[in-house]
């Protein structure tokens, strides 16, 4: 088959619009509470291009501001993205396939990059899928570290409170989420998850319930994969 660059390019940063409004306010967020513990618009590009993980990032903020060990901030660093694994795991052989993407792809499947990829099963006539999928993380992860700059230059030169404006993260996730459901002829996945979820955080309470309650959704929906075949859609 013959691709189109233009169209691939086209494709790609169509599908990841959502995530470059999301991202601009969210990578904003880290930027200002970068500045607000000591530390100018060049760490915010540092961070943003070598950690890359939203909630991560955030945290990672708040032990340096309280003065944490370094130790200490790369194990809850692995514990608060933990779920990526998940990610990963679901797309490693597709990923695989795409010979020399693999490596970006595999970095930049954030939260918000996963939804995107998981949103979409083929795509259109002309339009190369490796390349798609790797502009699509590459485009994610630029917004975010122009999205840190910003906040962080704002966070200097406008003195106003910018309290709330992280809720853009979970916002984001929402829709996304949304529109999967949407999309979705199986409403299976979505309802396991919600009630998943619900039922962990009973549980294990607001801070731990996220990795427990994705270990079990991905349990049941591997036991559920028969009714769940030939459930994608196919983005025009």
């Amino acid at each position: 088959m013959i691709y189109n660059k233009t169209k691939t390019v086209k494709f790609a940063f169509k599908m990841s619009l959502p995530v470059l409004f999301g991202y601009l306010f969210l990578g904003s967020a880290f930027g200002i509470s970068l500045f607000e513990i000591g530390y100018n618009w060049v760490w915010a590009i540092v961070i943003s291009l070598l950690v890359y993980a939203g909630s991560g990032q955030f945290l990672l903020v708040s032990m340096i501001g309280s003065g944490a060990k370094l130790a200490n901030i790369a194990i809850m660093t692995f514990f608060v993205n933990s779920r990526h694994i998940f990610y990963g795991l679901s797309f490693i052989e597709k990923f695989r396939s795409y010979g020399w993407r693999y490596p970006s792809l595999i970095f930049s499947l954030t939260d918000e990059t996963y939804g995107v990829n998981t949103s979409f099963n083929t795509v259109p006539k002309g339009v190369n899928e490796g390349d798609a999928r790797f502009l699509i993380g590459i485009f994610d992860h630029a917004y975010w570290v122009i999205g840190s700059v910003i906040g962080n230059l704002a966070g200097q030169l406008i003195k106003i409170d910018f309290t709330g404006i992280d809720f853009s993260m979970t916002a984001l996730f929402v829709v996304i989420f949304l529109d999967q459901i949407l999309a979705s002829k199986s409403k299976l996945p979505g309802f396991l998850g919600i009630v998943c979820a619900l039922i962990c955080l009973f549980i294990f309470g607001p801070d731990k319930f996220l990795l427990p309650s994705l270990i079990v959704t991905v349990s049941l929906l591997l036991a559920f994969k028969p009714l769940l075949s030939g459930d994608k859609k196919e983005v025009k």
